[in-house]
């Protein structure tokens, strides 16, 4: 079981980590919006940091909302960033 959990947690860090620099590196973003899921992703990981300093209340509250939070907003932005690079490609506008 502790296997699993394990592999769970991993799956999301690196799945977290994935999203925010996927829309990091979106450039057709303002910069707050790119800077804002790998913001969320330090701070989940500063909150579960939090649980080496036996502080497991503030962990658990805090860490595994931010990083939905951060794969939420991230997924958002890829879904948008697609659609609008999509209508691009359909009207026949390109980028210079």
């Amino acid at each position: 079981m502790l296997f699993a959990i394990a592999a769970f947690a991993i799956a999301t860090f690196a799945f977290t980590l994935w999203c925010s620099v996927t829309v990091a590196r979106i450039s057709d973003l303002p910069w707050w919006r790119r800077c804002l899921p790998f913001a969320l992703f330090l701070a989940s990981n500063a909150a579960s940091l939090l649980r080496a300093f036996d502080m497991p209340g503030i962990a658990n509250a805090a860490a595994f909302p931010l990083n939905v939070a951060v794969i939420v907003v991230a997924l958002a932005e890829i879904r948008a960033s697609r659609q609008r690079r999509r209508g691009e490609e359909a009207s026949g506008v390109t980028a210079q």
